[in-house]
């Protein structure tokens, strides 16, 4: 008997090993197939973030000592202020003729903006400055806020940004503005509301939805005398055209594309020169930490009450103090929300 157990037993275990060697290569094969595919999307994904490092280190440039210093460097000047609140983050972006013209005296500082990325990472904030805006410049006295560029290149403008509204700029970023508006042509052109009928170069600009690229796109920035405001209206432009680009940079159909999004990237950071306090790996992390989508992005104007002329008979002007004030309580304690709920246009 037990021999016959024996021998039974004998002749059913080579079946059920046939059996179990034979469904085992479909087990590995699914397991393989599901293997590559993760490897797969791993090795695009890594790929993906080393070419837009790529595109950012090949084409971003640094500059030297573009932040104030951080102890007072003369008798008088008082220390920077505080940084925000939590990890919200404030940008100085500067507009210039030529981001390699980083010096006092040198190039245009027409675009002055503070651009507040939020710290959940879920809203950015452009707030411009026009460039007429009557204002105290540390060791020059009253003046237009873009004299403080030829005075002193960006130091001295990211210190006059301080004083107006108390809060640490962490970094600023001189924007070759003319090289920005060409990125138009390689997202295939930006849809944006125009408020005021204009004829600039040849080119028209009805009211309602406009789409701009290119040389169309600078005609349309660089007009003010045919706009009811003039620079007010033109510094409105610049930060809706802006806004548009970085929207559009940001949108699923571009960042879902890795090779439109890498091209976007290098784009931007072509015509962009950052303090070299900004580096390569707090780049990657703000990057890595957004949460924006194109919706999240809003832009404001810096308060004024008016307009005026200035002692020396220049044209400037007038800064709303009361509403100022409370755009640099918003900056710093990260609360921008509220104050664009109160005051839409700044």
């Amino acid at each position: 008997m037990s021999m016959f157990f024996e021998a039974e037993s004998s002749d059913e275990t080579p079946r059920r090993s046939t059996a179990s060697r034979r469904g085992r290569p479909w087990l590995v094969l699914l397991l393989a197939l599901a293997a590559l595919v993760v490897v797969g999307t791993l090795v695009a994904a890594a790929l993906y973030v080393v070419s837009i490092d790529r595109a950012v280190n090949q084409n971003l440039q640094r500059g030297t000592q573009q932040l104030p210093a951080e102890t007072p460097t003369a008798e008088g000047e008082e220390a920077r202020p505080a940084k925000a609140e939590g990890e919200a983050v404030n940008y100085v972006l500067l507009g210039s003729d030529s981001r390699v013209k980083t010096d006092a005296g040198q190039g245009r500082s027409d675009v002055l903006m503070v651009m507040h990325l939020s710290g959940d990472r879920k809203s950015a904030y452009m707030v411009s400055f026009p460039r007429d805006m009557y204002v105290p410049i540390p060791g020059h006295g009253k003046d237009k806020i873009n004299a403080a560029f030829a005075y002193g290149g960006p130091p001295l403008t990211v210190r006059t940004v301080e004083g107006l509204v108390d809060t640490r700029m962490d970094h600023v970023a001189l924007i070759d503005f003319e090289g920005f508006i060409n990125l138009t042509e390689e997202l295939g052109g930006v849809t944006l509301y125009n408020k005021y009928p204009s004829v600039s170069q040849g080119y028209k600009f009805p009211v309602g939805n406009v789409t701009l690229r290119g040389e169309e796109a600078l005609a349309y920035v660089r007009e003010r005398k045919q706009l009811p405001h003039g620079d007010i209206d033109r510094a409105e432009r610049q930060r809706v055209v802006l806004e548009a680009i970085l929207a559009k940079g940001l949108a699923k159909e571009t960042i879902s594309n890795p090779l439109k999004f890498v091209s976007f990237v290098r784009g931007v950071s072509r015509h962009v020169t950052v303090d070299d306090q900004l580096t390569d790996s707090e780049l990657r992390k703000t990057a890595i930490s957004l949460r924006l989508k194109p919706g999240d992005i809003r832009s404001l104007q810096a308060p004024i009450s008016g307009f005026g002329t200035s002692p020396t008979k220049q044209s400037i002007d007038i800064v709303d103090q009361k509403k100022l004030k409370e755009l640099a309580k918003a900056l710093q304690t990260d609360q921008m929300d509220k104050y664009v709920a109160k005051y839409p246009q700044g």
